[in-house]
């Protein structure tokens, strides 16, 4: 039996506004305020461009957040937008603006609400913040120009929708205040990326991702635009390159992480497939400005010239989140890696060390340091040839800290063959077994015991309170 829900009367007026465009436009001085969000919405979703333009022109509220709207696209829908703004800008009366912030981001679904000053209640992690970024942008909009902000991904060429913007957006430097919060890059032509910088200035660049497999012709030309991102909080580096001449690239690379010293406002910082030398090492850890909350380093190998480095930074005292996964590990006995852990054992809440190198000698240099980190929340041990004893060992160590809520360790390698296939019965008796020396001191809340990847179906075996076999051997 089918149950027949009739349409609302606000929504049988919205849908009358939006048969009716000439009606729909006289009417926005005197429909109802909180109507402008639901028809504006549905406005966009079926694209009623000239009803579109004119509520930009009216919106009663400080912000316009339309990104959230924007799943697919359309350049048609996007410049209706922005028409909407070139009809307040051609308006000699500014004060009765209601309009401050027009925001392209396609931030948290929750934001829609938030931007119109709309509450229902339902609150994600990041609510918190976003409230704040909003709150915040209310008080600066009250005394500045007319402020769009956006995200921007560069990949390979322009889009259509962002040629559109950015060619709108070049004609009204003057008159608009253009803010690009997060940009993202991969493998873009530095020309271009010039271009944009001077129409979305780097100074309002708070996260930025940058991907490269043309390390030297791309890292040099773009070191002066990271010096110009004072704002900058989050910055992600990915290189893809297997560079020959190591000496054209330390020379790249110092260059590079010379602009470090004026990022005054970065707090995480992550890097892949980074290869530093150790002068290059030294150079960002003396260039840092700031303390930082995240540090990732990842799938470079890292000597105990690099770790001592490391450990001698004050700037990474404060670290609560460290990624080192995939290091490669080059050291005897990583005290460098020890010295830094002590340094932060009273703030370090995330630890990943997956797939480092890490043998029984290495763990036992770590324990120590370990002990003392009773902030931990999650750590990360996969992938590393530790033995069943070095895990025993290990296990006891982690069981004293009762914040940990999230355990990932390797199967000991008595569970593999001389040719490192799993011996099943063997990872099935002692995951069980080690599972045992934590919970001897407390109940953990998420622990898992991996084997490495499978080479033939690519899935690991788990024990996770109980045995979950790969693909191969179900």
């Amino acid at each position: 039996m089918s149950i027949y829900n009739p349409p609302t009367l606000q929504e049988l007026a919205m849908q009358g506004l939006l048969k009716n465009e000439a009606l729909a436009i006289s009417s926005l001085n005197c429909i109802p305020i909180m109507l402008f969000p639901p028809l504006f919405e549905e406005a966009f979703k079926g694209r009623h461009t000239k009803i579109l333009k004119a509520m930009v022109a009216a919106w009663p509220f400080p912000c316009l957040s339309v990104g959230v709207l924007m799943k697919t696209l359309e350049v048609e829908t996007l410049q209706a937008v922005l028409d909407g703004i070139d009809m307040l800008l051609t308006q000699n009366a500014r004060p009765s603006w209601k309009i401050q912030v027009l925001d392209l981001r396609n931030v948290h679904q929750d934001f829609w609400d938030v931007w119109t000053g709309i509450t229902k209640g339902v609150h994600s992690e990041d609510s918190g913040r976003e409230k704040q970024l909003v709150k915040s942008l209310h008080t600066y909009a009250l005394w500045q120009p007319l402020k769009v902000v956006t995200d921007l991904s560069l990949c390979f060429h322009l889009q259509e929708h962002q040629t559109c913007l950015l060619q709108w957006a070049q004609q009204r430097k003057g008159t608009v205040q253009l803010c690009c919060v997060k940009i993202e890059i991969s493998d873009f032509p530095v020309e271009t990326i010039r271009e944009v910088l001077d129409i979305f200035r780097p100074h309002y660049i708070e996260e930025l991702e940058l991907f490269t497999r043309k390390v030297l012709s791309f890292l040099g030309h773009f070191a002066p635009f990271l010096g110009q991102m004072r704002n900058l909080r989050k910055f992600y580096l990915s290189l893809n390159d297997l560079v020959m001449d190591r000496e054209a690239l330390d020379k790249c690379l110092y260059k590079f992480l010379t602009q470090f010293s004026k990022l005054n406002c970065l707090q995480h910082l992550y890097l892949n497939g980074v290869y530093f030398s150790s002068d290059n090492m030294k150079q960002l850890c003396r260039c840092l400005k700031t303390p930082l909350e995240s540090l990732s380093i990842t799938q470079c190998p890292l000597s105990q010239s690099h770790l001592k480095h490391l450990s001698r930074c004050p700037k990474l005292y404060q670290l609560k989140q460290l990624d080192l996964s995939g290091i490669l590990l080059f050291a005897s006995l990583p005290t460098g890696l020890r010295v830094l852990l002590e340094n932060v054992a009273d703030t370090l809440q995330t630890l990943e060390l997956e797939h480092c190198s890490l043998e029984d000698s290495h763990l036992s240099v770590l324990l120590p340091a370990l002990s003392q980190c009773s902030q931990l929340t999650r750590v990360n041990f996969c992938d590393n040839p530790f033995s069943r004893s070095a895990l025993k060992d290990l296990l006891q160590c982690m069981a004293t800290l009762n914040q940990l809520a999230v355990e990932l360790y390797p199967a000991p390698q008595e569970c593999y063959d001389h040719l490192r296939n799993i011996l099943v019965d063997r990872f099935a008796q002692l995951c069980p077994e080690l599972l045992d020396t934590v919970m001897a001191q407390r109940q953990p809340k998420k622990i898992a015991f991996a084997t490495t990847i499978c080479l033939e179906c690519r899935h690991r075996c788990v024990y996770d309170m109980k045995t979950i076999l790969c693909q191969c051997w179900q």
